[in-house]
């Protein structure tokens, strides 16, 4: 397969955005001014930014050239493992830009009902989805409703006169979950998967004590496996007073097939910027809402909207509640977005969006477990891991294939995670992406296992074709430049 992607309309050498300007260069025309032009002393205002004189061509040309230098799910294929890259209907961001939702959050309830609607319904949708009786909308991403979890879960404690000092986390958990823990005053206690990939219940049963506040799981796990002893485990967790949170990044896999209320989950957050198809990457922003069971309820972050006389209300009369985590309730556009999905989708939908995220990660595996390592050959959830252990003979490593493939066109896959899987390569293809795609990928990654095999050096040089050629990672993590522009 030869199918590389040229250069994207860069020239070597191009100028820079400050060595384009000159002066008397403008791209705006003052009005006249109808007022006299007042002079403040330098004393006070300084010499001003440097910034460039430039006409409305040299800007326009600018950033516009600098939007090519992207790769996104709109431009190609993202298969990002453990991301739920998938790509996001423009529906929804149309719908979300409608000009009525711009009202001040500060804004009178009155005022402001549909918004408050619009997230309450979300949040029923939400309960609806993971088996759950109460949901948070207001944490901002996955690591926020990790801390609002453990928050909660300490606040449980507390309120019972018990102190409990650990919390279980296995190695196939997300990486954040050991901090989350942390900053909540639990000490992690890390526990091995078994050698099918998934975690025993006597694995826990070993570690679980009355000392112990309970266990922190990612289900589907970073391998994306589903951990089949959940029930049992969360059995042993709860015998000892202990709570179950389940990390649902990874909902994607299992939405409207497998409820985690009703598989012992006491309490689970959701990435709405993943599962619910909203944009994710860049930064943000993002939406992860915190649901749980009838027994953490009370500790829920506040403000909540509570429903009185089919009126929405904003009510901070919780007063076992952990707080405030957000201004306000929380990125609402993401909500909006995630909301127009869920509408759209409807129950048979959302199912069989995650029966063909999976469907799609197993024809990955099966196609090419031949030419890369699958150090777990059963049926996967909605991502895949390879390991590099068959290149090594050809002296190229996982980072080799990563950068190689972005000269096919791809972005990479997830790299070296999970960390208990040799040179890992995590591969999650989504339900959006076509057979015809997903074939040209799998072809991709067979062609350069060839080129490993035949002429490794094309790898080790990769990429040569991207406007940012292979860097000094370590050196580039140290001691970053951060400068408005660049030449290759």
């Amino acid at each position: 397969m030869t199918k590389q992607f040229a250069n994207t309309g860069l020239m070597l050498n191009e100028p820079l955005l400050w060595e384009k300007g000159g002066k008397g260069k403008s791209a705006f025309s003052m009005p006249n001014q109808d007022v006299e032009q007042a002079f403040i002393d330098k004393d006070i205002t300084g010499e001003g930014p440097n910034f460039p004189e430039l006409s409305e061509i040299d800007i326009a040309r600018h950033y516009t050239r600098l939007s090519t230098w992207n790769f996104g799910v709109d431009t190609g294929m993202y298969p990002l493992g453990s991301c739920t890259m998938k790509y996001n209907p423009k529906i929804n961001e149309k719908l979300a830009a409608l000009s009525g939702w711009s009202a001040n959050p500060l804004i009178a309830e009155e005022l402001n009902q549909g918004a408050l609607e619009i997230m309450y319904r979300l949040a029923d949708f939400l309960k609806e989805i993971t088996g759950m009786d109460a949901v948070s909308l207001q944490p901002a991403a996955g690591a926020h409703g990790e801390l609002a979890g453990m928050l909660i879960c300490h606040a449980y404690f507390k309120s019972k006169n018990s102190i409990r000092k650990k919390i279980i986390i296995p190695d196939t958990a997300h990486g954040t979950n050991p901090a989350s823990a942390a900053l909540c005053g639990f000490k992690p206690v890390a526990v091995k998967s078994g050698q099918n990939g998934t975690l025993s219940a006597e694995t826990v049963a070993a570690v679980m004590d009355e000392d112990t506040a309970g266990i922190m799981i990612t289900n589907p796990n970073t391998l994306g496996l589903f951990e089949e002893n959940i029930k049992d485990i969360a059995e042993i967790v709860h015998s000892k007073g202990g709570l179950v949170y389940c990390d649902g990044a990874n909902m994607n896999a299992i939405m409207g097939i497998a409820a985690p209320g009703e598989i012992g989950i006491d309490v689970i957050q959701l990435n709405l910027h993943k599962t619910f198809s909203t944009p994710h990457g860049g930064g943000g922003p993002g939406s992860g809402p915190i649901c749980v069971n009838k027994k953490l309820e009370p500790f829920l972050p506040v403000p909540r909207i509570i429903k009185q006389d089919n009126k929405y209300i904003i009510s901070e009369d919780f007063p076992q509640s952990i707080g405030r985590l957000h201004t306000f309730f929380g990125n609402f556009g993401v909500m909006l977005k995630a909301y127009c999905y869920i509408m759209s989708m409807g129950d048979k939908y959302l199912e069989k969006a995650s029966k063909l995220a999976v469907l799609n990660a197993n024809y990955i595996k099966t196609s090419l477990k031949e030419v890369l390592e699958l150090p777990y050959d059963r049926l996967c959830m909605h991502e895949c891991v390879f390991s590099d252990k068959k290149l090594e003979q050809y002296k190229v490593t996982t980072l080799d294939l990563a950068k190689r493939l972005m000269e096919y066109g791809y972005h990479p896959p997830t790299i070296y995670f999970p960390l208990i899987v040799h040179g890992a390569i995590m591969i999650e293809p989504t339900e959006t992406e076509s057979k015809e795609e997903i074939d040209n990928f799998i072809e991709a990654i067979k062609s350069i296992v060839c080129e490993a095999k035949e002429n490794p050096q094309l790898l080790l040089d990769a990429p040569k074709i991207c406007k940012t050629r292979r860097l000094d990672e370590t050196k580039a993590a140290r001691k970053p430049i951060l400068t408005e522009g660049y030449r290759l």
